[in-house]
């Protein structure tokens, strides 16, 4: 399997941890985000939404990072983080399904705001953040609740659906994310998916740095 990817966005980061935790062997293709190749002749063939990661297997083509998370679990026959039990698995779909819909575009805008501004000489629009806060709050409040009751999102033990919703807080310090408001959201991410191999293993820092400090 080839993974078309940039490792410092989201949805990159998402899938290469994903690999990870999948125990999958791959070999990636640098796309460079920040010098638009997502958006150059030879990777549109690839995927013509012009966005990263991609995944091919052979002949087989597929984007969007969740369904390649589903993929994965499946090919790989990792059964303990992706079950087929038709329950278990609908709750991750649901979750699956709620991240990519909901959760990453709200998260996404602290990244715009906080990260990708600054970075790029910019400032964070005041107004936006604020906008955006309420439904940060609404959002985190249902994963708080349902993470007061579970370990992980879906039970005892990591499955995919933790690394999907991990991965847009996946620079939360410096989103500037009111995680502490959140308590056993909180809990979940810093002490348990912080703790993941896969997730050590795909470190990105601030300034979308790929390098930990010495």
């Amino acid at each position: 399997m080839k993974i078309y990817a940039d490792p410092i966005t989201v949805n990159c980061r998402k899938v290469l941890a994903g690999m990870a935790f999948l125990d999958a062997p791959f070999e990636r293709v640098h796309v460079d985000y920040f010098k638009g190749e997502h958006k150059e002749a030879a990777y549109l063939a690839v995927n013509p939404n012009a966005s990263v990661p991609s995944l091919a297997d052979g002949d087989f083509v597929l984007w969007e990072s969740n369904a390649i998370l589903q993929y994965v679990a499946d090919k790989m026959g990792r059964e303990s983080a992706y079950p087929k039990d038709l329950q278990k698995r609908a709750d991750i779909n649901r979750w699956l399904l709620w991240e990519s819909s909901t959760w990453f575009p709200n998260c996404y805008a602290f990244l715009v705001e906080n990260c990708v501004k600054p970075l790029l000489g910019g400032q964070a629009d005041p107004a936006i953040l604020a906008a955006q806060a309420e439904q940060f709050h609404k959002l985190a409040g249902i994963l708080n609740a349902r993470l007061a009751k579970h370990a992980w999102v879906c039970g005892d033990a990591p499955t995919i659906a933790d690394i999907a919703l991990a991965a847009p807080l996946h620079l939360h310090p410096y989103q500037q994310l009111p995680l502490s408001d959140h308590p056993h959201l909180k809990r979940w991410m810093t002490e348990r998916v912080e703790a993941l191999p896969a997730w050590q293993n795909t470190y990105v820092g601030p300034g979308f740095t790929l390098t930990r400090p010495a």
